[in-house]
């Protein structure tokens, strides 16, 4: 078995912990509607892809944008949380964090 030095194991329990922890907490309004958009547009990507007929090249192609798109839309729009700030960093003070913004 290999010996896991300097605590790597840990560090990587506790990153997987705070992932897990941001798709469990609370998702904006707007980033609610954009996730449903975004499954909605890789959803018409799959049905280009896996339609029964024979599609020109160019609408497959779309397809497979359109589920990729779609795909990182929900995904990012799933792990944004109300805790984040701009940059996606806490810091105190103003929206700058240098406290002299509202």
């Amino acid at each position: 078995m290999q010996c896991f030095r300097g605590g790597k194991l840990e560090k990587k329990i506790k990153k997987m912990s705070e992932i897990m922890n941001r798709l469990k907490a609370p998702t904006p309004k707007f980033f609610k509607v954009l996730r449903n958009i975004g499954l909605m547009v890789a959803g018409v990507g799959t049905v280009l892809l896996t339609a029964p007929v024979a599609l020109p090249a160019a609408v497959v192609t779309l397809g497979g944008y359109l589920v990729t798109a779609g795909g990182v839309a929900t995904a990012v729009s799933q792990i944004t949380n109300i805790n984040d700030d701009a940059i996606g960093e806490k810091k105190e003070g103003g929206s700058d964090g240098d406290g002299n913004s509202p």
